[in-house]
C-alpha cells in the first residue's frame, strides 16, 4: 500500500479562447521558470488554438500546450491510497489481515485486468461471522482448499490443495465416540478432530471429504493410506478444537459476502466538491477510484481530501476572472504576469503580479529572460516575437512601445527571421476561412468584461485582404447574435480590423450595443451607419434569414481593442 505523492507540476495558462500572445506566453514564461525553479512547471491552454497560433507553434517547432479546461482540484490531485485490489477469491481472514495492516476499513475486489468486481468492507466481514450456525458455509461459498490451508495455517497431509470443498460438507467437530460419530456423520462432511486412532478412522470409513486434525497431531501411515484410498483429504493445524472452529468461518471468499449493488466509487477526473458532497451522505470512509480506463487505482478517504493540496497555477495575458480558466477561484494562484488593465480578479493572498504597459505579454517575460541572464534558443526567441507581432499588428499598433520595437528585433536576430516578411506569413496564416463557420471567427480572440452590473464581450479577428474581410464579415454577423446568447451577455461587439488600412469594421448586437457604440465614438470618427441588430428583437426567436445585415461601422485608426475600443467602451457604460 502507497500514498499517491504524485507530484503535481504548476500550471501555467492563459486566458480562455487563447491568442497567441496567450499561449507563447505561457510555454515561454513555463520554460522560464523550469530553468530558475527546476522542472515544476507546465505549459497549458485554456481552449483550441486559432490558426495563427498553430502556425507559429508548428514553424518554431513547439507541440501544443495540453488542453486545461478547468483547474478545479479533482480526486488525481488528492494523495489517495494505492492500496491494491484483492482477488475474489481471497479469503475473508486474509482481507481482514490486510485491513488491519493498512488500517483502512474497505477493500476492492477486483479481477486479473483491474476491473472493480466489488467491495468488502469491516462491517461486510463481522456480519458474515455472526452467522455462527450455519455449518454448509464453507460448501455453500465453494471455499477452496488453499483459504482453509492459508487461514488455518494448516499443513496438507493427504491430498492436493488444488480445488474447493466438497459441495455437500458440512463442518462437524468429531470429538464424539466412533459410535456416535457412526450416527452422526454424512459422506461429503469436513470433521474438526484431534489424534484419536479410532474416530479419524470412522470418519474415513464414513465416506468424509476431508478431516482437520488439530493441534499438529501426527497422522499415522496406515491412516494416511486409508485415507489417499478413500479420497479422503487430511489438513493439519497448529490450533486446538476451540480455535480451529472459529477460524473455518473466515475461510470462506470474500466473493461470498462483498457488495457489489450501488457501489459508490470516484474517477481520476471526479471534482473534489462533487466526491465531498457524495461522501457526506454515506457512513463508510473509503471509496474506490478508477482511472482513466476505468480500471481499478486506489482508495479516496475524508482524510484525504482533507490534506488536499489545491491546484497551483499561473496566469499569464490576462487578469479579468471572466476571462480566466473554471475553477480559478478555487486553486491557488501563484504569480499574474500581464499587459492589461487591472481587471476584477482577486486571489485568496498575496501574489507575484507583473503588469507593464507593453503590446505584449512576450514583451515583459522577454525581458524577464534578460533580467536572469537566460541565453534565448532561436527556437523560443521566434515564438515570443510571434506573440508581440501579433499583439502589436507588426509593430503598427498604438499599444506598440519603443521598448517593443526594442525587443522585437532582439528576438528577430537571434531567430533568423526576416520580421516584415515573417509577420505577412503569420497574418496570411491567421486569416486563411477555408472551412471556418461565422463562430469560429468571432470566439477566435473573445473576450468577457464586466462594467458594475454589465456582461458584454469583443471579439477581433485580424486580415490582410478585402475578400477574406468582406466573406468575414457576413459570417460574423451570422453567429455573433448567437455567440451572447449562449454566453448570457448584455451586448456583444465584433472588431474586423483592417491590418494594412489601421481600421476596423465594428459589429455589434444587444439591448445597448448600437448606442453604446455611438456614443462611444462620436460622429467624424464613425463613418458608416449603427447596426442595431440586437434592439427591439425577441431574444427567443431567430434573426430573419431573409434580411441582410445592414453595413458594418468603420473606425478608421482604430485597432487596438485594449487601447482604442475598450477604454471608451467602458467610460460609456459608467455613464449609462
Amino acid at each position: 500500500m502507497t500514498i499517491n505523492n504524485q507530484f503535481q507540476k504548476v500550471v501555467v495558462i492563459g486566458h480562455q479562447n487563447p491568442d497567441t500572445d496567450s499561449v507563447c506566453a505561457a510555454i515561454a514564461y513555463a520554460d522560464l521558470k523550469n530553468r530558475t525553479d527546476g522542472p515544476a512547471y507546465e505549459a497549458r491552454r485554456a481552449g483550441n488554438l486559432n490558426r495563427e497560433t498553430a502556425f507559429v507553434l508548428e514553424r518554431f517547432g513547439f507541440k501544443p500546450p495540453r488542453l486545461c479546461t478547468d483547474v478545479y482540484p479533482k480526486v488525481r490531485n488528492v494523495d489517495y491510497r494505492h492500496i491494491a485490489g484483492i482477488s475474489p477469491s481471497t479469503s475473508i481472514h486474509e482481507a481482514w489481515e490486510i485491513m488491519k495492516e493498512a488500517s483502512i476499513d474497505t477493500l476492492a475486489i477486483t479481477d486479473e485486468e483491474q476491473s472493480l468486481l466489488g467491495i468488502i468492507t469491516m462491517q461486510d466481514i463481522a456480519v458474515s461471522n455472526m452467522d455462527v450456525f450455519d455449518d454448509t458455509i464453507l460448501s455453500k461459498t465453494c471455499t477452496s482448499i488453499k483459504n482453509l490451508l492459508t487461514t488455518l495455517s494448516g499443513t496438507l497431509v493427504v491430498g492436493s490443495s488444488e480445488g474447493s470443498v466438497d459441495p455437500r460438507g458440512r463442518v462437524l467437530i468429531g470429538t464424539s465416540s466412533p459410535d456416535v460419530l457412526e450416527n452422526t456423520l454424512q459422506p461429503g462432511d469436513i470433521v474438526i478432530l484431534s489424534n484419536r486412532y479410532e474416530s479419524q478412522l470412522c470418519a474415513i470409513e464414513m465416506g468424509v471429504s476431508m478431516l482437520i486434525v488439530c493441534r499438529d497431531a501426527p497422522v499415522t501411515r496406515s491412516i494416511q493410506h486409508v485415507a489417499a484410498e478413500h479420497n479422503v483429504t487430511i489438513i493439519s493445524v497448529p490450533y486446538d478444537t476451540y480455535a480451529a472452529c472459529k477460524l473455518i468461518s473466515q475461510c470462506p471468499p470474500v466473493s461470498s459476502c462483498m457488495q457489489t449493488e450501488e457501489i459508490i466509487k470516484f474517477s481520476l477526473l471526479t471534482t473534489v466538491e462533487n466526491a465531498v458532497s457524495v461522501m457526506a451522505k454515506v457512513r463508510h470512509r473509503y471509496f474506490p477510484i478508477l482511472d482513466e480506463d476505468g480500471k481499478y487505482c486506489g482508495m479516496l478517504s475524508r482524510r484525504n481530501v482533507m490534506r488536499m493540496e489545491k491546484r497551483k497555477v499561473i496566469l499569464v495575458d490576462h487578469n479579468e476572472e471572466t476571462q480566466a480558466v473554471e475553477g480559478f477561484d478555487q486553486a491557488n494562484i501563484l504569480e499574474i504576469v500581464d499587459h492589461h488593465r487591472i481587471g476584477s480578479l482577486q486571489t485568496t493572498g498575496p501574489v507575484f503580479f507583473r503588469n507593464q504597459p507593453l503590446g505584449s505579454t512576450c514583451s515583459i517575460i522577454t525581458q524577464m529572460y534578460e533580467e536572469q541572464d537566460l541565453t534565448l534558443e532561436p527556437a523560443m526567441a521566434g515564438l515570443l516575437l510571434s506573440a508581440i507581432l501579433s499583439d502589436t499588428l507588426a509593430l503598427t499598433s498604438p499599444t506598440t512601445t519603443p521598448l517593443d520595437r526594442v525587443l522585437a528585433r532582439k528576438l528577430a536576430d537571434i531567430a533568423q527571421v526576416d520580421m516584415d516578411s515573417y509577420a505577412d506569413e503569420m497574418f496570411a496564416a491567421a486569416e486563411n476561412l477555408e472551412g471556418r463557420s461565422g463562430m469560429d471567427i468571432v470566439t477566435q480572440d473573445f473576450k468577457m468584461f464586466t462594467c458594475g452590473e454589465i456582461r458584454f464581450g469583443v471579439s477581433q479577428a485580424y486580415f490582410l485582404t478585402d475578400n477574406n474581410m468582406e466573406t468575414a464579415r457576413a459570417l460574423a454577423a451570422e453567429s455573433m447574435r448567437q455567440l451572447r446568447l449562449e454566453q448570457n451577455l448584455e451586448d456583444i461587439f465584433v472588431l474586423l480590423t483592417d491590418i494594412r488600412r489601421s481600421s476596423s469594421f465594428v459589429l455589434c448586437d444587444g439591448n445597448r450595443a448600437s448606442s453604446v457604440l455611438a456614443d462611444a465614438f462620436p460622429s467624424g470618427t464613425i463613418s458608416a451607419g449603427v447596426i442595431p441588430t440586437g434592439e427591439n428583437i425577441d431574444e427567443d426567436s431567430p434573426l430573419p434569414v431573409d434580411v441582410a445585415p445592414l453595413p458594418p461601422q468603420l473606425l478608421e485608426g482604430v485597432v487596438s481593442r485594449k487601447k482604442q475600443f475598450l477604454p471608451r467602451i467602458m467610460e460609456t457604460y459608467q455613464l449609462l
